[in-house]
């Protein structure tokens, strides 16, 4: 277990209010809560950052077709973030917004920074411009094809623009051998591997100086100094993450923003952004001379059946809808266990209904409700008198259920979600097994009474164990277990977790108190059933 003081603070990508969130950012955050849940789990302090990136060319635009000023659509969308994560059951400290009017002042001190150290110039930028992901791309990015205009390899739909503009740059080049030296001494600097691959890659070509303005562009930070410029979307929107970090009442400035949090352990990103976050924000923190983060994690792309999903296809995944089906645990459960984190994963109906009922229903549910099914029959509805010292040590569960204890943190650690699951399922799976071949009821006709006490504990602590590993990916359905099992904890309470669960012994297996009054056997998961055509 890690020291209790070790702080932790970790960020989603602050996400772009062109439109409703889908689900590709609903799996960052989902991923990033359990993060973080973890972590309060373990007594880390903990500071969870989302937020919203709502400057730049692309938003004008949209408030301009739906006749609404760019405040007022960008409050509209945020107002869908807050909805949708409250139903994911995603609990962040703070939601960080680039119209804050403190974060032009982090944006002013932090710029001034960078131009002291010469880092910041006028020059001539010429290119191919998508207004989509706010960036110039290079002429051997772009995609060729059966249409005459040039398009993004990111948003293939849409065209790229010409632009010949004079703005403000960074001298990224500067940077390189600093880059590529950091890369060699931290390792895990960018992650997984097949991301940090991609990076360096990229840096080996060579890097080029990046613009961080914008001219005739009304909705932004106007550039310290020379407000004909718009300072650039990037350039202000990674400091978000820095602005995030200030207290309500703090006073307002970059010192007092990085006085506690600084540096950030994990920042949890898709690999669509990779570049921004693992080569042009180290650079910008290097200028500045400010700690880097611990760790830059780039996720994959999520496809429904198969295929991208897109309006145009009309296969898009409604996040809100899929919760509201299902529930914020099955969807939490399904995009963590059945997609290996870093790697491109896969939405299919059925595929997610199975997975649900045979893991959650069947062998999760059902083990915990035959098991206390049996000990309200055979004893008197307690926790059977015993503990884990009771147990040899080589018991079957208690062998797997002590192994937990180093195998979850280290996925947790690894962001190895589906391990975890697997972990903890090893552990199910096995009580199942155990409770059919050692058969309780026939000891319990036999009456052999300690038989039946010993096999009822064993199985009733491996459910628990198991509930407290998962409780950081399916809090609620966790709180229901504890709950049947005895104890007064709600996974969702941050404020009162430590105090209800007494100690710091939960993730040791054969601490479940003997004698202690369990409840009523009620299923926690509902079998599910799949959609008419399916």
């Amino acid at each position: 277990m890690n020291a209790p003081s070790k702080p932790f603070a970790i960020t989603t990508p602050l996400y772009y209010v062109n439109t409703v969130p889908h689900i590709g950012s609903a799996y960052t955050t989902i991923a990033a809560d359990a993060l973080s849940r973890f972590h309060r789990l373990q007594g880390h302090p903990t500071l969870f950052i989302t937020g919203t990136d709502e400057h730049g060319q692309k938003i004008q635009r949209m408030a301009e077709q739906r006749q609404l000023s760019p405040q007022e659509h960008c409050d509209e969308i945020v107002g869908g973030f807050k909805t949708l994560w409250d139903k994911l059951l995603i609990r962040y400290d703070r939601f960080s917004r680039t119209t804050d009017p403190r974060h032009e002042t982090i944006v002013g001190e932090f710029f001034q920074r960078v131009k002291e150290q010469g880092d910041i110039y006028l020059g001539q930028q010429q290119g191919w411009y998508c207004v989509a992901c706010e960036e110039f791309k290079e002429e051997r990015e772009l995609l060729d094809g059966d249409r005459p205009e040039k398009r993004c390899p990111i948003h293939s739909n849409q065209s790229v623009e010409w632009r010949d503009e004079r703005n403000y740059f960074f001298r990224l080049s500067k940077y390189q051998a600093a880059l590529e030296a950091l890369y060699d001494s931290q390792p895990d600097f960018i992650q997984p591997p097949s991301r940090r691959n991609e990076v360096l890659s990229f840096v080996k070509r060579g890097l080029q100086d990046f613009s961080i303005s914008r001219i005739n562009l009304d909705w932004g930070f106007p550039v310290p100094g020379d407000p004909e410029h718009t300072l650039y979307v990037w350039f202000d929107a990674l400091l978000g993450y820095v602005t995030a970090l200030l207290e309500p009442d703090d006073e307002v400035s970059l010192d007092r923003a990085l006085a506690q949090w600084w540096p950030i352990n994990l920042h949890l990103i898709g690999k669509d952004i990779l570049r921004f976050h693992a080569v042009y924000w180290p650079a910008m923190l290097m200028s500045a001379g400010l700690p880097l983060p611990d760790r830059v994690f780039g996720h994959g792309f999520l496809t429904k059946d198969g295929q991208k999903m897109g309006k145009s296809l009309g296969n898009t995944l409604d996040p809100v809808a899929l919760v509201d089906t299902y529930g914020a645990d099955a969807v939490r459960y399904y995009f963590l266990k059945e997609i290996e984190f870093g790697r491109d994963g896969d939405f299919q109906q059925t595929r997610f209904v199975h997975s649900l009922n045979a893991d959650l229903a069947n062998d999760l549910g059902n083990l915990l409700n035959r098991t206390l099914t049996m000990a309200k029959r055979y004893c008197q509805q307690q926790v059977p008198a015993l503990s884990g010292a009771d147990f040899p040590a080589d018991h079957p569960l208690k062998q797997v259920g002590q192994s937990l204890q180093e195998r979850v943190p280290q996925a947790y650690h690894a962001v190895a979600f589906s391990v975890v699951c697997e972990g903890v399922l090893e552990l199910v799976r096995l009580g199942n097994k155990y409770l059919d071949r050692e058969a309780p009821w026939s000891r319990y006709k036999a009456g052999d009474q300690a038989a039946v006490e010993q096999i009822l504990y064993g199985v009733l602590e491996s459910v628990r164990l198991g509930a407290y590993w998962l409780s950081p990916i399916i809090p609620s359905l966790s709180t229901a277990i504890y709950q049947q099992l005895g104890f007064s904890v709600d996974f969702n309470d941050f404020t009162n977790l430590h105090v209800t669960l007494g100690n710091n012994t939960h993730h040791t297996w054969g601490i479940l108190p003997g004698g202690q009054p369990l409840q009523d056997p009620t299923p926690i998961f509902r079998t599910l059933d799949l959609p008419e055509g399916e």
